[in-house]
């Protein structure tokens, strides 16, 4: 027997606590707010479907109506992307961008009090 699209929305919610590292928001629907950019937009657009068809499922006149291979389809794909990041990969790179960053202010510093010492003629 298939999950329920609110059972999915779980694993979901689970999957972007432990791999995107959004602990705020109760339920699957704000911690998708709260990842906001940190998804590509497909994954945002799918998880606007997953959403919606929540709702539709917990209404019982609602749920007849409800486009469930396209729910299934979207969470299918959300899930499969949110189990592909790795957070220590992920952690790591925002660590050396940082490190980038900072070495590139430490050169333009460096670069500049070069440039005034030669222009004073102290150098």
């Amino acid at each position: 027997m298939e999950n329920s699209i609110t059972q999915q929305a779980e694993h979901l919610a689970a999957l972007l606590t432990d791999r995107l590292g959004i602990r705020s928001g109760r339920g699957f629907e704000e911690k998708l707010a709260k990842a906001g950019r940190s998804l590509p937009r497909w994954a945002r657009r799918d998880g606007q479907v997953v959403v919606s068809a929540i709702t539709m499922e917990s209404h019982p006149k609602l749920a007849q109506q409800m486009r469930k291979p396209a729910a299934r389809r979207a969470a299918r794909n959300l899930t499969k992307y949110l189990e592909g990041i790795d957070p220590v990969k992920r952690r790591m790179g925002r660590f050396l961008d940082f490190l980038a960053l900072v070495s590139v202010i430490a050169i333009v510093i460096f670069a500049a009090v070069i440039t005034i010492l030669v222009w004073r003629g102290i150098l």
